[in-house]
């Protein structure tokens, strides 16, 4: 019997590895375009979110310009038919409005959120740079801002508003050096330094007492939102003194246009015009005080007097630096367009003047100061010294240049004020805040302008009469510096609120103060030089040729080569000493040595310094003497 046949083992078989090959290429080829697809298809998401970001951008802008566009033309149908009850910011301010209602009402937007946002926990809070790990590729995220619960599924809305809020250096670092240094550069300098020192009072010892007044009282008003439940989060003492700062920057460019229509009074002009330049300087360098207010020890928001005092010197290092630095920088602009045969290149000294004027502001920026008070300054110095080292043709240039930079930015400004009523994503709107900020605004206002006029008067050759004082005290119009401090920081509850009270606050004084101007003229009985027609365009001429750098009663008169400098006759002269005697002491006090020594340094004109300087100083005083100095009239 035949023995049964063990089953066979399973074999397996192992093809040739050389075989294989093909098989491994076509496996990873296979990969690779499923891999290539994916990032294909990354890339071109990529590509089309950021296509429609340029484009969102680049509507945004042209909503910009064409509100400016608009409010240009309605200006010239403004001015055409003599309408006065409404200035051009204020017409600004509510084309914003009115966009800004259309953006976020009546717009719908596209975008590519994930509806679906992980969650995650933080213990030190959110941070400025996520990188996320997706399948093995990392992307980094940056933080755009917080979204309220009850917005979270409006992404694409908040997102289109967000881009429509600029960043608060732009208002800066872009749009406020025009507008203060042209505040500077057309500077009266005979009803200005006429009233020097009671500008300097109000600017200085006013704002100052605003501040407090405002802030003391907005401390009461806090307390009692706190006492009525009103209050859902943190406001400090210290946060009130912030709003007081801010809110006491005066800005009333519509009263002051409305006065150069008129040609109102030229002292109340200066004291008006002057108090808002000086006292937007010192807002802003007492708010940045008031930040570097820290007390040490546990509880931070204490009085304590070493930090109190800090803070003093705190105020006095950044002005008087930021002072310091605008000057030199004009100095400087001065000797360059001196010693140098710029004026033949009228091009490259416009660019050349812009340039060091704008970098001013940047350089004290970046140096720990206040770009504000140094650009100011830097204006001031600029239109006594710089300007009459320039060519005729750079002396319009620079007028004209800082004169549209200074109107397309103010409007920008008030345009963007409106716009951001709607669009700007944090307002905490408070009625018990705004209306107690109310309050405080008249009544810091009015311990301000009486009881200082008051002491003023002690001293003052020509007083402040009564209407002068009540038209000061009406004239009190918040505007774009309020604006931009109060934008430049909205990150807490209690700055959201002062934003949005802030707001409210520069809508109601330049539509109701700024229209009410004209009739409160005519109520006061301040003069007016309305007349006929020729008189008006003789005025404004004059008006409009002698605001940079010359004194209204002077002329320039061509000297040299093709420099301009101040000359004066018999009359102009007597008018000169009559201004000088009726300007400041602490004018008076400096008068003379910049006439001796300032100006023959820095400029084509005054009496040469070698007869000016002792006979040691020849080599010296020959060398910075210029040869157009001998040849015109000290």
């Amino acid at each position: 019997m035949e023995a049964a046949k063990a089953p066979k083992p399973w074999t397996l078989y192992l093809p040739n590895p050389s075989s294989l090959f093909p098989l491994f290429v076509f496996i990873l080829s296979q990969c690779y375009r499923i891999s290539a697809d994916d990032g294909g298809i990354e890339e071109l998401a990529t590509e089309k979110e950021a296509e429609e970001s340029h484009r969102q951008d680049s509507v945004n802008l042209l909503t910009f310009i064409l509100l400016l566009t608009l409010t240009i033309l309605t200006i010239w149908l403004f001015k055409h038919r003599r309408v006065r009850f409404l200035h051009e910011t204020g017409l600004a301010m509510i084309y914003g409005l009115l966009v800004g209602v259309i953006l976020r009402y009546g717009i719908p937007s596209t975008s590519y959120h994930n509806k679906t946002p992980p969650s995650c926990m933080l213990k030190e809070g959110p941070v400025s740079t996520v990188l996320l790990n997706v399948s093995g590729k990392f992307f980094e995220y940056t933080l755009k801002g917080e979204i309220n619960l009850r917005e979270i599924h409006s992404v694409e809305q908040n997102d289109m508003l967000r881009k429509l809020t600029f960043d608060p250096e732009v208002f800066f670092n872009i749009l406020l050096p025009p507008i203060i240094f042209h505040a500077g550069y057309s500077l009266k300098k005979r009803h200005f330094f006429r009233n020097l020192g009671s500008i300097i009072t109000y600017a200085f010892l006013g704002t100052a007492i605003s501040c407090f007044v405002i802030g003391n009282l907005m401390y009461g008003v806090v307390k009692l939102m706190q006492v009525l439940g009103q209050l859902t989060d943190k406001f400090y003492y210290t946060d009130c003194l912030f709003f007081g700062a801010i809110i006491s920057a005066t800005d009333p460019v519509t009263v002051l246009a409305i006065f150069n229509e008129l040609h109102a009074d030229g002292d109340l002009y200066a004291l008006l015009f002057g108090e808002s330049v000086m006292n937007d300087a010192v807002s802003i360098v007492l708010s940045s005080s008031i930040v570097a207010y820290q007390p040490s020890g546990a509880n931070t928001h204490t009085f304590d007097a070493s930090a109190f005092f800090k803070s003093v010197g705190v105020f006095i290092g950044i002005f008087s630096g930021s002072f310091a630095m605008g000057a030199v920088t004009g100095v400087v602009t001065a000797l360059v367009t001196k010693f140098t045969k710029l004026h033949c290149f009228p091009l490259l000294e416009t660019a050349l003047f812009f340039l060091m004027s704008w970098s001013t502001f940047l350089l004290a920026e970046a140096c720990g100061f206040t770009g504000v008070v140094a650009v100011l300054f830097c204006g001031i110095t600029q239109a006594h010294y710089t300007y009459n080292n320039l060519s005729e043709e750079s002396t319009k240039r620079t007028k004209q240049l800082f004169e549209v930079l200074h109107f397309l930015a103010e409007n920008f400004i008030f345009s963007y004020m409106g716009l951001a009523l709607f669009t700007f994503q944090n307002h905490v709107f408070s009625p018990i805040f705004i209306v107690g900020a109310f309050l405080a605004i008249f009544i810091g206002r009015a311990l301000n302008i009486y009881p200082l006029s008051f002491l003023i008067n002690l001293g003052r050759r020509h007083k402040i009469r009564g209407n002068f004082q009540h038209m000061m005290m009406f004239a009190g119009l918040r505007g774009a510096m309020a604006f931009a401090l109060a934008i430049r920081d909205t990150a807490t509850y209690a700055r959201q609120m002062m934003f949005t009270t802030t707001l409210l606050i520069v809508f109601f004084t330049v539509w109701v103060f700024g229209g009410g101007t004209t009739p409160m003229l005519s109520w006061l009985h301040i003069r007016v030089g309305e007349s006929s027609d020729a008189e008006k365009e003789r005025m404004r001429r004059l008006w409009n040729y002698d605001r940079v750098g010359v004194d209204p009663d002077q002329d320039l008169q061509p000297c040299g080569d093709s420099f301009q400098v101040l000359q004066g006759d018999g009359s102009q002269s007597e008018g000169q000493s009559k201004t000088k005697q009726e300007s400041a002491w602490l004018f008076r006090l400096w008068y003379t040595f910049d006439h001796n020594y300032l100006k023959p340094i820095l400029t084509h004109s005054g009496p040469p310094l070698t007869s000016t300087l002792p006979a040691c100083c020849g080599p010296l005083a020959r060398c910075l003497t210029s040869p157009q100095a001998y040849e015109c009239p000290s």
